[in-house]
């Protein structure tokens, strides 16, 4: 074993805190639902960017290539100045939904590197601009562009021009699991000297101000380049810091006389290190270097082309004064054997038949889904109610958002989609990080799905939390997926299946499964009004809200999950069979249950038809009140997700588990009016496995036809989410007096459906591309080669579907690695990263991508579901 498997090992067996410390640190606590106590639900008003540098977070705090502890009683991150910025930079900065064209985006430039899964190493870049950074400059200019036109970005501004930033590294290694290693590197890329302020801050969450009875902890220095810290949960830690840097201390309290023109508390106040290093304010900071906030101060001249590093190590032990032993020899020593030890654990990770790019591809993403994690509070209860020291919150709120949510306490560190555009987590993309994780922390990646099935924070009716900013959404039902699919990965890659996990994950599903079937299955069809099921503005409508008019949709994809999920329930209990056969009876309820889907969504002749026969597509239907049903005939991902069930069964599996056998046959003998119209249960494929699927040969055949249609859905960097064919044929709706439309939207959204900033009529989506390619997959370890089809259709190339799925994940990895010519299409046509060594190597993850170019769209550190390309690279290298 490697050393870092070793700690992942001592973590189970001894639970030894290797992943007390981690980037648990959020890079935006402001505009969030939890800091929200308005009565209109306004939160990027109530707390905006403005306010953050002054005002005291409730929940959770932020900062620039940060770290706490698991519960965030204490905080390290990085700050900065330039000289010329109007602000002290403690925190990234972006734009709300307001101020762009484009929904709320963070306008940064910042990478992940690398990380462990214990953060035993981790490494992040973040690039500052030496000139004054453009804050009005990307307000104004988004500001004028419609949602016709691209956002301007960053780099966009001349900002980076003749390389006039820093590239500031940050690096952490462990000495211990109680014994963090800092490392803070600043190198000077630009052609002329230029100033650059330093100051790695340590300070306490704010828990006092909430609270009449918790005690406010104190960090204080007696001795120069040496911080105590004293907590009253965690104990006495000390910051030890090399150098000369002056030693600055405030409280982490809001300044009330800025923001409300009120008495402070204390004269030190949390913007205080702002009003010294760039006003030279120097009553702002406590002379007598005690408080709840302290940052290491060191203001550095560069070279062009000159680097400097300043350590730092906050610990538990005691190593007296600072040099030689705490920051010495030894500490760097440290850094070189963990950076060893993480290339050491990746060597097991990553194939060694990737080429070079495709590897660093591979580990960037993987640093991404680590460095994403982030300690989540968020007391629904507490929050409605307020706290006892402040103003009663606005009755309206017990109207408003997460009234119903009010079993909800979190207080755990979780996987985020981004941590600074969604600061949040989301139960169906979580789903999707838990594949990526398993490749490096299965056990993380177990302890977050059976995390959301709590009873702190799943409902008593057994829905699963969406996100905040509403909880009570519809998510697509991905959980039970995602739990057999860690499962299996680390049983493949251990060789011990953990049916402890499974069967306390199947138990809890088996209450969502009946929230599903009560609560959106509105007519007893077996059709299922899902509601929004993340897909945000894929339709014409909104439909997490009421129809125009009453009535309700049938939904193809909606429908399709619900199938998607029976059938990971009937695997999930077969599997857990193996070893308790009494879980064969309930594999076999949830067989019947999927035929009842299955043939709701495929019969032929009724008036509330799914499966067009004409087209070979399957669509989604209206049905007003007055009793009419209307397909909506657009060509998008809802006609798609149909193809995610399927499951095959083994004839070993079969022998063994003779009761589910026995009834399966009986139910195809004595029920084919549940079985006629969906893929044959009976006939044996390749290697005499059993194959269950809503979509039979023809129908998959028909639906493939347009997927794999280059003017339709195929893209050269995977499949579409709207057809291409909307472009010049938008699908146009007359109803209420109102025309609907979709049409095909390559790149950013062109409503303001969702906030505008997520858009599914037409880019390229990570997960529903990875859940077709493993779909195609199982087809063809049912079908073989006997069955091919058109790749691209109307090529006359010919493909089993086997050869298909490569291609595809091909495509989608492409996005990523360069081309002949250096190009990496998820970076556009920026130079800097086709041709700079400074930037040629560094990756972003983005939320999805440009349906023609594959350029990176939406969040740009969505590194959550795009990290499948990691498990994609994989397989591919395998």
């Amino acid at each position: 074993m490697t050393a870092e498997e070793l700690r992942l090992a001592e973590v189970r067996t001894e639970n030894k805190p290797w992943r007390r410390w981690g980037p648990y640190l959020s890079e935006r606590a402001w505009g969030t639902v939890r800091e929200d106590y308005s009565a209109s639900g306004a939160a990027w008003e109530y707390f905006p960017h403005d306010h953050a540098r002054s005002r005291a977070y409730r929940w959770s705090e932020d900062g620039i290539a940060g770290i706490s502890d698991e519960h965030q009683h204490i905080c390290f991150a990085l700050a900065l100045w330039n000289e010329r910025d109007p602000i002290l930079k403690e925190r990234l900065y972006g734009l709300t939904p307001a101020e762009a064209n484009h929904g709320e985006d963070v306008k940064e430039l910042y990478y992940y590197l690398d990380s462990t899964p214990t953060h035993s190493y981790m490494r992040m870049l973040y690039k500052y601009p030496q000139g004054e950074f453009p804050y009005s400059d990307l307000i104004q200019e988004n500001g004028r562009r419609d949602k016709s036109q691209p956002e301007y970005e960053l780099l966009d501004t001349g900002i980076f021009n003749e390389n006039r930033y820093f590239d500031v590294f940050v690096e952490y290694a462990k000495g211990d699991a109680e014994d963090m290693l800092v490392r803070i590197e600043v190198a000077n890329r630009g052609p002329d000297p230029a100033e650059i302020h330093l100051l790695p801050t340590v300070w306490f969450r704010n828990t006092w101000s909430w609270s009449d009875t918790d005690t406010k902890p104190v960090l204080r220095s007696e001795e120069p380049g040496l911080i105590d810290l004293d907590d009253p949960v965690l104990g006495r830690r000390r910051l030890y810091c090399d150098g000369t840097p002056e030693m600055i201390f405030t409280e982490n309290e809001s300044n009330n006389l800025r923001l409300w023109n009120s008495p402070n508390k204390s004269p030190y106040v949390k913007d205080a290190f702002h009003e010294r290093v760039v006003h030279g304010n120097v009553d702002a900071v406590n002379p007598a270097r005690t408080g709840t906030k302290a940052a290491a101060w060191h203001a550095l001249r560069l070279e062009p082309g000159e680097s400097h590093s300043i350590r730092l190590r906050l610990t538990i032990h005691d190593f007296g004064k600072v040099e030689p032993h705490a920051i010495g020899p030894e500490f760097d020593k440290t850094f070189i054997r963990r950076r060893d030890e993480a290339d050491e654990f990746y060597a097991t990770v990553i194939p060694q038949s990737l080429s070079a790019d495709a590897a660093n591809v591979m580990r960037q993403g993987l640093a991404g889904m680590l460095w994403s994690k982030q300690y989540y509070h968020y007391v629904v209860q507490r929050w409605l109610d307020g706290d006892p020291t402040q103003p009663p919150p606005p009755a309206v709120r017990e109207e408003g958002r997460n009234t119903l949510w009010k079993q909800l306490y979190a207080a755990d560190v979780l996987s985020m989609p981004d941590k600074w555009e969604y600061p949040w987590f989301a139960s169906w993309d979580l789903a999707f990080h838990c594949i990526s994780l398993a490749l490096v922390d299965s056990q993380f990646a177990k302890d977050q799905l059976i995390l959301l099935l709590r009873e702190w924070y799943m409902h008593p009716s057994g829905q699963l939390p969406a996100y905040e900013w509403a909880f009570g959404d519809s998510n697509p039902p991905v959980h039970a997926w995602s739990a057999l699919r860690v499962f299996r990965i680390e049983k493949k890659r251990t060789g011990v299946g953990d049916y402890e996990f499974l069967e306390r994950v199947f138990h809890k599903l088996l209450l969502n499964f009946t929230w599903w079937v009560n609560r959106k299955d509105m007519e007893d069809r077996h059709l299922f009004q899902g509601g929004f099921l993340g897909l945000d503005n894929v339709g014409i409508f909104d439909r997490s809200a009421p129809l125009p008019g009453g009535g309700h949709l049938d939904q193809a994809d909606g429908t399709a999950w619900m199938g998607f999920f029976c059938l990971n329930l009937m695997a999930m209990a077969l599997e857990i069979a193996l070893v308790k056969p009494a879980y064969e009876d309930v594999a076999s309820k949830f067989l019947e249950h999927f035929t009842y889907i299955g043939r709701a969504m495929t019969t032929i002749g009724g008036d509330q038809e799914m499966w067009d026969e004409v087209d070979g597509f399957f669509y989604d239907v209206l049905c007003t009140p007055d009793g009419k049903h209307r397909e909506l005939r657009i060509r998008s991902m809802v006609g798609i997700i149909p193809l995610f069930a399927v499951e095959t069964l083994d004839p070993e599996a079969l022998e063994t588990l003779k009761g589910f056998r026995e009834r399966l046959e009986w139910f195809i003998e004595n029920r084919p009016d549940l079985t006629a119209y969906l893929a044959s249960m009976e006939e044996p494929g390749r290697g005499q496995r059993r194959l269950l699927s809503i979509v039979d040969k023809e129908k998959l055949a028909a639906v493939l036809r347009w997927v794999l249609d280059e003017s339709e859905f195929l893209s050269d960097y995977g499949v579409r989410s709207v057809s291409k064919v909307h472009r010049a044929h938008p699908y146009v709706l007359g109803l209420e007096g109102h025309e609907y439309s979709v049409d095909y939207e390559p790149a950013e959204s062109q409503t303001s459906l969702f906030g505008g900033n997520s858009n599914w009529r037409g880019p390229i989506w990570f997960p529903v591309n990875y859940l077709l390619i493993e779909s195609l997959q199982k087809f063809d370890y049912y079908l073989g080669k006997s069955f091919t089809v058109e790749f691209p259709t109307g090529s006359g190339v010919m493909m089993r579907l086997e050869d298909v799925a490569a291609e595809l994940s091909r495509r989608l990895n492409r996005i990523f690695l360069r081309d002949a010519e250096g190009r990496r299409p998820v970076h556009g046509d920026e130079e800097r990263y086709r041709n700079d060594p400074h930037w040629r190597d560094l990756i972003l993850f983005h939320e999805y991508f440009h349906g023609d170019t594959g350029r990176g769209l939406g969040a740009s550190h969505q590194t959550g579901w795009t990290g499948l390309v990691s498990k994609m690279l994989q397989q591919s290298g395998e």
